[in-house]
């Protein structure tokens, strides 16, 4: 399954070749879907986390349970700023291509 992936995104940029220009613009679209993806998964990955110790402090101390939601919700901020930076530098490759 990895080498059919792997094909097809090598490909991606023959299937969209007509000169050197549109295979800038096909890999910087596989590129921003394969960032955003990758950025999207860490970012659930750290929600999970951060999600899971809070349940887990907050059933061993019930009474730190708010000051433990408060910071909770803080780092879930910080992991989602992470994932909008690469949106943006996705948006950025894909729009105002630097590479052109």
């Amino acid at each position: 399954m990895k080498k059919i992936v792997l094909l097809m995104l090598a490909l991606a940029g023959v299937a969209f070749a007509n000169d050197g220009e549109s295979m800038i613009k096909a890999y910087s679209v596989v590129a921003a879907g394969v960032g955003l993806g990758l950025a999207a998964l860490g970012g659930a990955i750290g929600m999970g986390n951060a999600a899971a110790a809070t349940i887990a402090g907050t059933a061993r101390n019930p009474g730190l349970g708010g000051k433990l939601m408060v910071t909770m919700f803080i780092a879930l901020a910080m992991i989602e700023a992470q994932v909008i930076y690469t949106l943006v530098i996705a948006l950025i490759a894909l729009y105002a291509n630097p590479f052109l």
